[in-house]
This record gives C-alpha cells, sequence and structure tokens, in this order.
C-alpha cells in the first residue's frame, strides 16, 4: 500500500484532473484536508509539497495553496503521445498500437501505451496517470461505448488544457469529438445480406451492446432483414455485455443448437472473430458442422479467421492502416489542423469457408 502521504497526493491530483479543482482555486486548509482523510497535518504538508514541487499546486503566503495553470506547467516531455485501448494483448489491439507507433515515432513522438480491460474504472486511472504526464496529444479507444461516459470529466479537462485527443473504433455518443472508426452499421448489414443473399432465412444475432460497435452492427443486421423483407425472429437477436461475455453468448449457442433442424437458425452473425471461434468450438461438441449444419459470419478478418479448418467468413478491419490513420489525424491536430469530424472505413465482406447455402431452406 502506498504511504499516507501518496494517497493524499494522488487523491488531489485526480481531483484537478477530473476538475473537480479548478485553475486558480484554493485548497481546504491543510487542518480539513487532515480531517477529511484522516491523516496528520504533517502528512498533508508532505502531500501538497510534492504537488507543488511538481507545479501542480502554487502556495502564496498568507493566502492559501492553489492550483497551478497547467498551461504554463513545465512539461517533462512534450514528445509524448498517449495511447489507451480497452484491450492490449490480443486480437486485433496490437496491430493498430503497432499502426500508431510507427508513424508517430517517424515524427521523433514516443507512445505511453495504457489499457483499461473495458473497465470504467481503469479507464479513469489510466486518464489520470496520462494527464500526470503531460502528454502532448492522446489517441483513446472509449471504454464501454454504448453506455454514458463515467469520465466525461477528465475529456473536457483535457479540452480546457488544449490537449488534442482522438477516439478511435468508436466514440461516446454525448461528445462531440474527432473520430476514427470503422462503419459498423454496414458491417452488420453486409453480414447478414451475405447470409440471406446465400438462401438463409432464420438468422441469429450476436451482439455486444455495451460498446458502440456490437449497437451498430446490430443496427445494420435489423435493416438487412428489412430490406429484403425477412421477418426478423426476437428469440434469434442476443445481446450481452463485458461482464457477461464469456458466459451468456455459450449459453444462448447450447439453447439454439439443441433445437431440431427444421426450427434451428441456420446463419449466425456474431459481433466478432473471437466469438465466433468460441462458439465455433461448442457447435462442433454437439456434432453439427460449419458450414454443412450452420454458417457463421465474424467480423474484424483477425489472425483468429485462419486460425482453424474452418476458415471464417468475415468483415474487414484496417487494423495497422487504422493505427497509421489515427496517427496521421493526431499529427494534424497538434499542428492545429484540427476539425472535429468523424471519419469512417468501410469493411468489406471477405468470404471463406464458414458460410454457404443452408441444407434446406425453411420459410
Amino acid at each position: 500500500m502506498a504511504a499516507k502521504y501518496r494517497q493524499v497526493r494522488d487523491e488531489i491530483l485526480s481531483w484537478i484532473h477530473s476538475s473537480r479543482l479548478l485553475p486558480g482555486s484554493r485548497l481546504p486548509s491543510e487542518h480539513e484536508i487532515a480531517d477529511q482523510f484522516n491523516v496528520s497535518r504533517q502528512t498533508v504538508r508532505q502531500a501538497l509539497g510534492e504537488l507543488v514541487r511538481e507545479g501542480w499546486l502554487n502556495r502564496m503566503q498568507g493566502k492559501g495553496t492553489f492550483v497551478a495553470d497547467p498551461a504554463v506547467k513545465p512539461q517533462e516531455d512534450n514528445r509524448i503521445v498517449g495511447v489507451i485501448t480497452t484491450y492490449i494483448s490480443d486480437y486485433i489491439f496490437p496491430q493498430i498500437v503497432q499502426g500508431i507507433e510507427t508513424r508517430l515515432r517517424s515524427e521523433g513522438y514516443r507512445l505511453l501505451l495504457a489499457s483499461t480491460e473495458n473497465d470504467p474504472v481503469k479507464e479513469r486511472e489510466c486518464l489520470e496517470m496520462m494527464l500526470n504526464h503531460c502528454p502532448a496529444a492522446l489517441i483513446v479507444e472509449p471504454t464501454r461505448s454504448g453506455e454514458r461516459s463515467a469520465n466525461l470529466n477528465y475529456f473536457l479537462t483535457m479540452e480546457n488544457r488544449e490537449i488534442p485527443y482522438l477516439m478511435i473504433n468508436a466514440s461516446y455518443e454525448e461528445m462531440d469529438s474527432p473520430c476514427l472508426r470503422m462503419d459498423d452499421e454496414q458491417g452488420g448489414f453486409l453480414a447478414a445480406e451475405h447470409l440471406i443473399e446465400l438462401g438463409h432465412r432464420k438468422i441469429a444475432g450476436f451482439f455486444k451492446t455495451d460498446d458502440m460497435q456490437g449497437v451498430r452492427r446490430m443496427r445494420g443486421f435489423v435493416a438487412a432483414h428489412r430490406k429484403y423483407g425477412i421477418p426478423l425472429q426476437p428469440s434469434l437477436i442476443f445481446t450481452y455485455t463485458t461482464e457477461d461475455k464469456h458466459i451468456a453468448p455459450m449459453e444462448q449457442t447450447r439453447q439454439l443448437i439443441r433445437q431440431s433442424a427444421p426450427k434451428r437458425a441456420t446463419g449466425w452473425v456474431l459481433y466478432n472473430d473471437e466469438l465466433a471461434i468460441n462458439l465455433l468450438q461448442i457447435i462442433r461438441e454437439a456434432g453439427l458442422s460449419v458450414p454443412d449444419d450452420l454458417s457463421l459470419v465474424g467480423f474484424d478478418d483477425s489472425f483468429l479467421a485462419t486460425a482453424t479448418e474452418v476458415k471464417l467468413t468475415t468483415l474487414s478491419h484496417p487494423k495497422q492502416a487504422l493505427g497509421t490513420a489515427a496517427a496521421d489525424m493526431i499529427l494534424q491536430m497538434m499542428n492545429g489542423n484540427s476539425s472535429w469530424e468523424e471519419k469512417i472505413h468501410t469493411p468489406q465482406l471477405i468470404q471463406r469457408d464458414s458460410t454457404s447455402s443452408p441444407a434446406v431452406i425453411s420459410g
């Protein structure tokens, strides 16, 4: 556990980064802070002293301690660009980060990397850590973008400090921020359309809905059914969240494959390749074959799409190219060429072995 003075220091710094304490505002007295944290005044003095030395606070003789203006705070290294992703060690994220890093390194910038594990509390911690380093800019993949941001105040603090930031893969609906993402709605549409054109009429959809990617993919899935006059079956649309992503889709899959062949959905649209591969294992264990019994469509064209003997039909994601494009955008923003806009990449369907016409076309 950190020393008490460090705990006090970190909490006060959190107040500054979250704009609970604004530049120029006066801190409570040492006695009031000591009472609030149940520590001695000496501990408070030590915490405040460190923040003064770091340039976050100013002391004025006879008047008190005040929040310094971050705009004039000496920056240790303004060649740092922070990158916050939801995940970092697997799936498509390393390639996105590689694209960002390669481009920024060519311009003399270094990367400061953090991941939230799609947890709003960890996102707050990552934002605080980044703000501690006074980065030149931030590239952020929002955490649970399908929900209202729990950390809106930190993003507003960045705007107030004129720190350029860019959202990738999604953005918070309540924020007007520059964003680089895929056209996930078009991807969901293309996935469902592909199965419809093959002759499937009972199509299941699995969508993670605490992220906007999943919400938009579901919209596209619904739109394709409407365009082609295919009735939507509510019992075949499954949604889940981060907390139950390892349980709910698997349980729903087992329920679906227990149905008799005439009643069973013959085509499935999955939120991403990772989910598709996980469900493929359950389908095989039940004695069913892909694509003879079921056709599966993933999303992202990740390395997982070709990692098994059944090569996955999926929607493209540029990954490293998207990372490079994100770096280009943030470089332009740092150079003052910022336009608060949304740039969207259109996915392409990549047909492989996991889809075919259904053995029996049901009405």
